[in-house]
């Protein structure tokens, strides 16, 4: 995959989350022409919590009990956040305020184990190479 302008936007807002969220730190993460993959660890004090993110909302931002200084967001608000910068930046860049650049959900998924990881790790770096097969592809096998 090589990335447009739009694509290096994502890129930037998706690097830049650990500074909008402190206790997100990033993991595997690829850019596909229609939706991105991704893995969130959700650090806390205690045991770090990891999520597959793919592509919900209006989830509050909720207090660390152990933590009276730092304010922590939920999933759906870290997505939200990204999707939401992500997509002005786009449409400032192409002059379309206000135009849908994202789906309105995102699918999650909670990864429990190091075999799950290393499994969802390796699906993020393969799926480029998937694309041509990909039912979302509209050049794919389906749409032919």
């Amino acid at each position: 995959m090589h990335l447009n302008a739009f694509g290096e936007i994502v890129q930037k807002h998706w690097h830049e989350l650990p500074s909008h969220y402190p206790h997100v730190h990033l993991d595997a993460f690829v850019i596909m022409p229609n939706h991105i993959h991704g893995i969130l660890v959700l650090l806390d004090a205690g045991a770090p919590s990891m999520h597959l993110v793919g592509a919900g909302f209006e989830t509050r931002p909720y207090k660390n009990p152990a933590s009276r200084d730092h304010q922590r967001h939920a999933l759906p608000e870290i997505v939200r956040g990204f999707k939401t910068y992500s997509a002005r930046a786009i449409n400032s860049a192409r002059g379309t305020p206000g135009v849908p650049v994202w789906q309105r959900s995102f699918y999650d998924h909670v990864i429990r184990d190091e075999r799950s990881l290393h499994s969802i790790r390796e699906y993020i770096a393969e799926n480029p190479a998937r694309w041509a097969e990909d039912r979302e592809n509209p050049a794919g096998p389906l749409h032919s």
